[in-house]
């Protein structure tokens, strides 16, 4: 650290200790946590690896610590470096410049440290590499304040390293001596919700018909056969890759699964084309009669009845056997979308006749159908 910036932090601790002085003390005694909702509780229990009694009891001292630090954030002043949760304790831990702040957080129930570098001159340094992010090669992944090693951390992927990067790090370690480097093992990427009636995109246009998984835990979704062939590159409605056709029958049937890339995530939703998504729990057929909605990237959430069922269709491609036969109307473009009976998954649509204009007989492959043939799972919640 700099002589300059020692100056600053004795200055600054003289006036952090007299006001975390006057802080009250609360109860070291954990307040009594709301009832956590189950879901809440049972995800805790699976990604923390605790009982539901030590994830209600991880959540009490949580409320506690985020009571203390908004009392001790503003009383710490200048000397405040940060501040963390400790799960081996339970507690606060403050991080401060000074001996005395830090004796003061004891004081008011917290763990406390003391560091050299205060939060505003390590975000300060974060700012100048946000400065610099114009001229980062992609083998640099991020930069963030760390408070628990009171360090601004440069992550970089040495699998993707080059001269750039070394020249990169060593101007970022200029700025300052709290920069620290790590290595990571991939970069990261974005992620995309995977669901019922978007666009995709294989040369052409088609819709998705419902998100599924192998049995091996892999992501995909099933569509209309004729979208496509083993092999063919599909992206998704943002044009960003998303996978490959697996399998495909047509004429015959209509019905084909892609496999989805890591960017996709498979979700139990379809796109209703409002700003809103109807859940799919389920794959119960609906019988004739029952009133059913269809989704596509053409012309969006439209309903109508279930008119018949196993209905052989010429097409001028070929026959196809076993579809069911709808009154919601359907065009070009919203081929392989979601049909769904209030929340359980009916088929993909195949085709039809007429228009959303003039209205139209619309036909769909029932989705049983396909999740059989290729061992698929329906993905659903």
């Amino acid at each position: 650290m700099s002589r300059s910036r020692t100056i600053r932090l004795l200055g600054a601790a003289v006036l952090a200790a007299g006001t975390l002085a006057a802080v009250a003390v609360p109860s070291t005694a954990a307040p009594a946590p709301d009832q956590a909702a189950p879901e809440l509780l049972a995800a805790m229990q699976r990604d923390f690896g605790l009982t539901a009694q030590q994830a209600q009891d991880r959540l009490a001292r949580e409320a506690r610590a985020i009571q203390l630090n908004e009392k001790l954030r503003g009383s710490a002043g200048e000397a405040f470096a940060g501040s963390y949760f400790d799960e081996a304790s339970g507690k606060l831990v403050l991080a401060v410049t000074d001996g005395r702040a830090a004796q003061a957080a004891r004081e008011a129930g917290a763990d406390a440290v003391v560091v050299s570098n205060t939060e505003r001159e390590l975000d300060a340094t974060k700012s100048t590499l946000d400065g610099m992010e114009a001229t980062a090669p992609q083998s640099i992944t991020g930069w963030y304040v760390d408070v628990r090693s009171n360090s601004v951390v440069v992550s970089v992927n040495r699998a993707e390293a080059d001269s750039a990067t070394e020249d990169f790090l060593a101007r970022a370690r200029a700025i300052d001596d709290s920069v620290r480097v790590e290595e990571v093992a991939e970069s990261p990427r974005t992620f995309y919700d995977l669901r019922g009636g978007d666009a995709y995109y294989m040369g052409g246009r088609c819709s998705v018909g419902f998100a599924v998984r192998t049995s091996s835990g892999g992501a995909g979704m099933v569509t209309a056969g004729h979208c496509g062939r083993p092999g063919t590159a599909v992206s998704g409605y943002n044009q960003v890759a998303m996978g490959t056709f697996q399998g495909s029958s047509f004429p015959g049937n209509d019905y084909a699964w892609v496999s989805a890339n890591s960017n996709w995530t498979p979700r139990a939703l379809v796109n209703m084309y409002n700003g809103s998504t109807r859940a799919v729990s389920g794959a119960t057929v609906a019988p004739v009669g029952s009133s059913i909605c269809r989704s596509g990237s053409t012309t969006g959430w439209r309903c109508g009845s279930v008119q018949a069922m196993n209905q052989t269709v010429r097409y001028a491609e070929g026959t196809v056997t076993g579809l069911t036969r709808t009154n919601a109307c359907a065009e070009p473009g919203d081929s392989g979308g979601s049909f769904i009976s209030g929340t359980q998954a009916q088929g993909m649509t195949s085709g039809g006749s007429g228009n959303c204009s003039s209205g139209g007989t619309t036909y769909f492959q029932p989705v049983q159908e396909a999740l059989s043939a290729y061992g698929l799972r329906l993905v659903t919640g």
